[in-house]
């Protein structure tokens, strides 16, 4: 039998199955195309899960840099722009790698870390069974698993199959026009890298701008073609499904802009895509029974900031270690449905932003005032501060002890200074295993019945206040320095009783 079977093999289907491999768990990873589409979606990747890539070694696969990540100065908040150097802790952090890239990636990892990955092969029937979850292939394969998550985006076959509602609303007003184009040098504004509009002004790059009848955007990504996207809100409805084409943008852009840009074709193939309305949904539930879902399976929402692969991906570690004890069996109970009460409260949160953002670039004077009085707003560092920590998810706290300053938050990013040297916290969750970091010694004794499970690692803690730290696989932190009593409570709440004698290890198991 499977342990667990994914169905779709996007970035949220190909993270779980590395963070399930990596606990020990063998999943199968199904994904109905032969090969991967290539199709353009994602240009990057935007806020936490920045970091939490950096924390499974893959954030120097993509940057093709050796340092880690660091936050970025700016982004934009419902075409406004952010500054983010007026914000004490800047959250914000970027990397700019297509979803094609990060795909391949993530799979290349999956496949190091031998999961099954079958292409061709798509979900047609399943039904459920007290101990297990049978699935029918549209070939008449059948196939038996533990579990089965789908991972198998908005349009999930999986939702459906297992009865799964998906309540929310769909609009239709918007219309979003999207190439890859070619520009004359003499349309580049040198300084800024911006579009060049005789008549308006420079069309800033990798913001929105706003205009009373619609939005632009420009990106110059380096080494591949540039994107000019736009968005309007006709007085009707349209039904064109006719092919887009360049003139058909470059209509669009001058009504939004009220002047022409000279732009072509990029040399060799290119995107053209034109989406009416969208939607707004999060599945009445996760979880039926052994059927989960992770990624746009679980919510949609509009793409406006670009927090889907922060929220999906993030959605998949969090179920990852969840489902892995499960299937191991050391998991305490109910704690594969604590996946949906701390993932379900930050999908709303993502809905609530881009659906404020989607708000602020609308068309009309009313809404021009409105942004009048959010640019004032935003020259407050606390305003643009909680926007930060809003869209990048660094305000993300699970339920957890009130009385512990850090548990329920993102791990920081730590540096331990032990006898093996100054270690990173990314350097030690490669592994994606529990880890308790201890400056003081006093704490690995009462970790070490769980040290089947556990990693501990002593030494000077810089970088945190706290001499102490519980780091769940996920990297949120589950305690923080108290007594043993606080600790061992700790320890058995999230990763089970322990399976050991008492007895304290010779060294702590690092994970490099």
């Amino acid at each position: 039998m499977i342990d667990v079977l994914i169905v779709g093999a996007g970035p949220n289907g190909l993270m779980l199955a590395c963070e399930l491999a990596l606990a020990g768990v063998h999943p199968v990873v199904l994904e109905r195309h032969a090969a991967p589409t290539g199709e353009p979606r994602a240009n990057g990747l935007v806020g936490q899960v920045v970091r939490l890539l950096d924390r499974r070694g893959l954030y120097g696969r993509l940057s093709g840099e050796s340092a880690p990540p660091s936050p970025q100065p700016a982004f934009v908040f419902g075409a406004f722009p952010l500054d983010l150097t007026m914000v004490a802790e800047n959250p914000h952090y970027v990397l700019g790698v297509p979803q094609a890239q990060l795909e391949a990636a993530l799979a290349d990892r999956a496949v190091e870390l031998g999961v099954d990955l079958r292409r061709g092969h798509e979900v047609v029937d399943l039904r459920q069974r007290p101990d297990a979850v049978e699935v029918c292939l549209a070939d008449g394969t059948q196939l038996t698993s533990r579990f089965l998550v789908g991972a198998d985006g908005g349009r999930s076959a999986v939702r459906r199959l297992a009865g799964i509602g998906f309540p929310g609303a769909t609009f239709d007003r918007s219309i979003s026009r999207t190439a890859t184009v070619s520009v004359p040098a003499s349309s580049l504004d040198p300084e800024t890298g911006g579009l060049r509009a005789p008549g308006y002004g420079v069309v800033p790059p990798f913001q929105h701008t706003r205009t009373a009848r619609g939005l632009i955007a420009w990106a110059p990504f380096p080494g591949r073609p540039a994107i000019l996207s736009t968005t309007e809100w006709p007085d009707a409805p349209t039904s064109d499904e006719t092919p887009m084409d360049l003139a058909e943008l470059r209509a669009s852009v001058a009504r939004v802009l009220g002047v022409d840009i000279p732009f072509g074709a990029p040399e060799g193939p290119g995107l053209l895509r034109r989406l009416t309305g969208g939607n707004t949904r999060i599945a009445d539930r996760y979880r039926a029974d052994r059927v989960l879902l992770v990624g746009d399976a679980a919510h949609v929402h509009p793409a406006i900031g670009g927090p889907g692969l922060n929220l999906g991906l993030q959605d998949a570690v969090n179920l990852g270690w969840k489902l892995a004890a499960t299937v191991r069996g050391w998991a305490p109970q109910g704690l594969l449905d604590t996946y949906e009460t701390e993932r379900r409260p930050v999908a709303e949160r993502v809905v609530m932003s881009t659906q404020a953002q989607s708000a602020l670039i609308g068309p009309g004077d009313e809404i021009t005032g409105l942004r009048q009085l959010f640019a004032e707003l935003l020259r407050k560092p606390e305003v643009t501060g909680h926007i930060a920590a809003l869209m990048s998810g660094a305000d993300i706290h699970y339920p957890a002890d009130p009385a512990d300053p850090w548990a329920g938050r993102f791990a920081p990013d730590v540096v331990v200074h032990s006898e093996h040297g100054a270690l990173r916290l990314a350097e030690l969750t490669r592994a994606a295993r529990p880890l308790l970091l201890d400056s003081t010694g006093a704490y690995a004794g009462v970790a070490a019945p769980w040290r089947d499970r556990v990693d501990v690692v002593t030494g000077a803690l810089e970088g945190t206040t706290a001499t102490a730290l519980l780091v769940r696989p996920d990297c949120f932190v589950a305690w923080s320095a108290g007594n043993a009593d606080t600790l061992r409570a700790s320890l058995t709440h999230h990763f089970g009783l322990p399976l050991l004698a008492t007895e304290p290890s010779a060294s702590p198991n690092l994970v490099g």
